[in-house]
């Protein structure tokens, strides 16, 4: 169930009831300002409801204000464009609140001080003088009145007493008119009023000495029925027969209406101006305070809208803000509920409809994707199966894809030239640079279609072809590159042909050598006898010199034999240990300047082998060794062996290491080919024999120099079973 319009609704209500709330206090309070006396004793409680409502609206607006920053500083979506709206919509209801606050502050206080102006004060004055000196005027009128009806009154008794009153009353318009004894008790009265009615009821009690000593008396005082009319009471003594003070007359007559009302407007004005002016200081506070509460929740209240607004209309921003990042994410089934049918409501459709069409698009493009990668992992595996390189290049030469056929040949991992120009391949690898020299520059020269051989450094041939890739429009995409590494090929057919031309250099050169030897010694037996002197000596130093190099001939041609010939390998175990340590031995007895060392591992199991062809890689190396350390000082020699174990019975290792001069850097990498050598003296066929007898046992060859001077050469020959051992020789037999 969605709750969203129900939480809405909610809000709404609640903030309906707030300001209901506070325009009801806000009416009662501007109440006790107007009404005092009727509304003052509700005036504290409402001040206290009032702060208290101040306080809890700051302190929940304070809670909005701090997760408004709290999002603004976690960067929350939204909350940016939420706090700028916040802060325009208060300033806005802020600003022009605090102009009229002050603007109403000082024209309150000021329109009270107008209230109390000299000249309304002097008006007053005047009129309450008038009214009064209208009153004492009336009662001065009516006390010569009383006056005289007292004199009237002397000697008077019963009737003509009752209607010289009557008579009296009528002329005078007075209310009522009574004659009272020396105690104040009603003797007669006009109307007519009960005899001897307590005279407290008609004249008070501290007014009766001043009439028994003959005086007047008069007052006006309000009506006890009508407040609003006055009644002027006047009282003399009746002059009685000898002197003697008896009896007094009262006389009370009502004010004329428009006496009576004007008398009371100017006093009511004057006693409310007055208390008013009294408490003009409180009416500044009371007005000032409720000012500030209006203005306090007003603002803040302004305040709360303003930050409740700009969550409302940021809302749907924040709903788009987290849907893109979702789409951003790939989560292109994100959906916003429609907030409104407004211009925000539109933008929400728009962008559901924009995620269905990415979806849409998504799952197209994850279907094609799918397809692409299982061609792609077909070819990948197609690739990993060929033993020729093949790398793939864009337009712009940088390499998309290559094989680990590609990553052997070049000596570099491709992968990490992915997406790498070739211009930009640097010199780690000096294949994979040497090679990429090499295409740039045949690409360059406008060649899309082409075979080339290259040279590479160790002497590698890699033979290259380049065809061009096609787009579907008709365009170049790209070029593929396929490659072999031709080097071991050439090096075999190197290699026949040096053995043909060894085989044939023998077949040719050994045939006269033995005709020429014979023929040399019997020319010297022949002529021995018959020279003497310088012709002996002669034919003796070039029958000899000419036998001696004939030997020489016939050890080449016996080096050129061994070279090419097909071996007849004898296999047997063979103890490698005893094997260095007789050739060392034996050429030990030679008495060599060189001293020669072996070292041997003792745990070495015997190797299937051919032990002459093993001697003679012995007598190879440790000749090579020997040669290398003429004029060494301190010339040492170290035969030793190894066992490497592996997982098919591992290796056995000869090493013959020397402190020489060491190898040529540039004739290291051919110091295994045919007639390669760096010495005056020799054939250059050692090195190549024992390369091809370690060949014959299917082992391998390296040599290098020792860092400390001098070189080593190392034999590696499997360590495999009989059957397995014995099938290069029924191969090669």
């Amino acid at each position: 169930m969605d709750t969203a319009p129900l939480k809405r609704w909610r809000g709404y209500l609640f903030i309906a009831l707030g300001t209901v709330l506070v325009l009801g206090i806000l009416f009662v309070f501007s109440r006790t300002v107007e009404y005092s006396a009727k509304y003052g004793p509700w005036r504290d409680p409402i001040l206290i409801i009032s702060s208290v409502g101040v306080v809890l609206l700051a302190g929940l607006l304070t809670w909005r204000v701090y997760v408004l920053v709290r999002d603004y500083r976690a960067h929350v979506p939204g909350s940016r464009l939420a706090a700028r709206m916040v802060g325009i919509f208060s300033a806005l209801a802020v600003v022009p609140l605090l102009v009229v606050y002050l603007f109403a502050l000082s024209f309150l206080t000021r329109g009270i001080d107008t209230w109390f102006t000299k000249s309304l004060g002097r008006g007053l004055v005047d009129a309450v003088a008038l009214a009064r000196s209208t009153l004492d005027q009336r009662e001065q009128e009516q006390g010569h009145v009383t006056d005289d009806l007292a004199a009237a009154l002397a000697g008077r008794s019963g009737a003509d007493l009752l209607a010289t009153l009557e008579a009296a009353r009528i002329a005078a318009g007075a209310r009522e008119l009574s004659v009272m004894d020396r105690k104040g008790e009603v003797l007669a009265a006009s109307p007519a009023a009960p005899i001897g009615a307590p005279a407290d009821k008609l004249i008070a009690d501290e007014i009766l000495p001043r009439l028994q000593s003959g005086q007047s008396w008069s007052a006006k005082v309000p009506d006890v029925a009508n407040q609003n009319q006055w009644v002027i009471s006047t009282a003399a003594s009746v002059p009685d027969t000898g002197g003697d003070w008896q009896r007094f007359v009262l006389m009370q007559r009502e004010l004329p209406p428009e006496q009576s009302d004007f008398a009371n407007a100017v006093l009511l004005t004057n006693n409310a101006y007055q208390d008013t002016r009294e408490q003009s200081g409180t009416l500044k506070y009371i007005f000032s305070l409720t000012l500030t509460l209006v203005l306090l929740l007003a603002m803040l209240s302004a305040i709360f809208l303003a930050i409740r607004a700009a969550a409302r209309l940021t809302r749907p921003v924040h709903d788009l803000i987290e849907g893109t990042r979702a789409v951003g994410k790939g989560d292109f089934a994100t959906r916003l509920a429609l907030p409104s049918r407004d211009e925000m409501g539109y933008l929400v459709h728009s962008f559901n409809d924009m995620t269905k069409r990415l979806r849409r698009a998504s799952e197209e493009a994850s279907r094609s994707r799918a397809q692409v990668e299982a061609e792609r992992e077909r070819l990948a595996v197609i690739l990993a199966g060929l033993s020729t390189g093949v790398i793939v290049i864009d337009t712009a030469h940088r390499i998309v894809l290559a094989n680990a056929a590609a990553d052997a040949i070049l000596g570099t991992p491709m992968e990490r030239c992915l997406g790498i120009e070739l211009d930009a391949l640097d010199d780690d690898a000096p294949p994979l640079a040497s090679f990429a020299e090499q295409v740039t520059r045949l690409l360059d020269a406008g060649g899309a279609d082409w075979q080339e051989e290259f040279l590479l450094p160790l002497e590698r041939v890699v033979r290259c072809a380049c065809a061009p890739l096609v787009q579907p429009a008709g365009g170049e995409a790209g070029f593929v590159l396929v490659f072999d590494d031709i080097t071991h090929m050439q090096k075999t057919q190197r290699d026949a042909a040096w053995g043909e031309v060894a085989r044939r250099l023998a077949h040719e050169i050994k045939n006269p050598l033995t005709p020429i030897q014979l023929a040399a010694e019997r020319l010297r037996r022949r002529l021995a006898g018959k020279l003497e002197g310088e012709d002996i000596e002669l034919l003796e130093r070039a029958t000899h010199t000419i036998v001696q190099q004939v030997e020489s001939l016939k050890g080449m041609v016996n080096a050129f034999s061994e070279y090419a010939r097909a071996p007849e390998l004898k296999l047997a175990p063979v103890d490698l240990n005893a094997l260095v340590a007789e050739a060392a031995e034996l050429y030990r007895a030679q008495e060599t300047l060189a001293s020669i060392e072996v070292e041997i591992d003792r745990t070495l199991p015997p190797v299937w082998a051919d032990r002459g062809r093993l001697r003679q890689v012995l007598n190879n190396l440790i000749t090579n060794a020997l040669e290398a350390l003429d004029g060494v000082s301190g010339p040492r020699i170290v035969v030793s062996t190894q066992h490497n174990a592996g997982p098919e019975g591992g290796s056995a290792v000869i090493m013959v290491a020397d402190n020489g001069h060491g190898f040529d850097k540039e004739m290291l990498a051919r110091v295994f080919e045919p007639y390669v050598t760096g010495k005056p003296r020799g054939t250059g066929l050692g090195l190549a024999i024992v390369k091809k007898i370690a060949d014959e046992h299917g082992g391998s060859i390296e040599a290098n120099n020792r860092p400390a001077g001098g070189a080593f050469v190392r034999v590696i020959l499997p360590l495999a079973a009989r059957e397995d051992a014995a099938s290069p020789a029924r191969g090669i037999a």
